[in-house]
Formats: structure tokens, C-alpha cells, sequence
């Protein structure tokens, strides 16, 4: 899977894949109004801003995925286009952003997970530590508090 750093001028395809990601995957999980709340924040200014100016991460040289880590010990972003998914964009992203994170001398990275993100981090070894109920456009989500915990060398 190649990837590549995220640059300012790709923030419009970002918001494109987000939205995308919700609009083709979330009806499985999620009802048609969590949805529509949900892919409302791609376009919402203010939303996904700071993640993606101050943010560090990578997107698939396709244009299908990206992650972002904002800050630094939190995976604030990780999404994929429903036409893409399932074919490892996702691994490879948290691979990389967890790469990252250990190479900058994060301990931990922390993130709020979703329905469909959870299974995946879970395999990678990350941990729920509680779930969460919050509010998008008025509408409740059910979400998971996650981290993942890096071994420190011995010393």
C-alpha cells in the first residue's frame, strides 16, 4: 500500500473521503439520521480545521484513505472511501501512524472510536477503555474511548 504525507492542498479530497467513507458504509451501522448528522461534519467549517492544519498523516497515493494524528498522541482521524474498503488501506494507515507515533516517543496513542474502526484497532492491539454517548448535530453516537499502549525499551 503506498502512501504518502498529507499536504495542505489535499484537504478538499480529505473531506471528500470522509463524507464518502460515512455516506457509503455508516447505513449499515448507523440510522439514516446519524448519517446525515455524521457526513454534515465534512463540510462544516471549523470541524475537521485544526486536525488537518496542525495534524501530521498520511493518505493512500489512490486517494481512497487517510489517517491523521492530532495531537500528537491521538489518532484523530482514520477514514476510507466504501469503494476501497476492506482491502488494507486501513491497516496500513494505523501502521504507519502508529510508526510514527513510537518513532516521536509517544508511550500511548488514544483515539474515540467508532462502530467500524473499533474491530480494526482492536486487531492491531488497541484497547477500549470506556464507551462514550455523544452528540452530532443533535443526534446521540455510541462511541469507544481506545489507546494503545507501546512497549517501552528495557533499560
Amino acid at each position: 500500500m503506498a502512501l504518502r504525507p498529507i499536504a495542505p492542498e489535499d484537504h478538499p479530497l480529505l473531506r471528500e473521503i470522509y463524507a464518502d467513507a460515512i455516506e457509503s458504509q455508516a447505513p449499515l451501522l448507523y440510522s439514516d439520521e446519524q448519517v446525515r448528522a455524521w457526513a454534515a461534519l465534512a463540510w462544516l467549517p471549523g470541524v475537521l480545521d485544526a486536525s488537518f492544519r496542525e495534524g501530521s498523516g498520511w493518505l493512500t497515493t489512490d486517494g481512497s484513505a487517510f489517517a491523521i494524528r492530532y495531537p500528537e498522541d491521538r489518532l484523530s482521524l482514520l477514514y476510507c472511501r466504501g469503494c476501497a474498503s476492506r482491502r488494507g488501506h486501513g491497516s496500513a494507515l494505523l501502521k504507519r501512524i502508529e510508526a510514527d507515533a513510537l518513532a516521536s516517543g509517544v508511550q500511548q496513542l488514544r483515539t474515540e472510536a467508532s462502530q467500524f474502526s473499533r474491530p480494526l484497532l482492536e486487531r492491531r492491539g488497541w484497547c477500549v477503555e470506556a464507551p462514550e454517548t455523544i452528540l452530532i448535530g443533535g443526534v446521540p453516537f455510541e462511541r469507544y474511548r481506545m489507546v494503545k499502549l507501546f512497549r517501552q525499551a528495557q533499560s
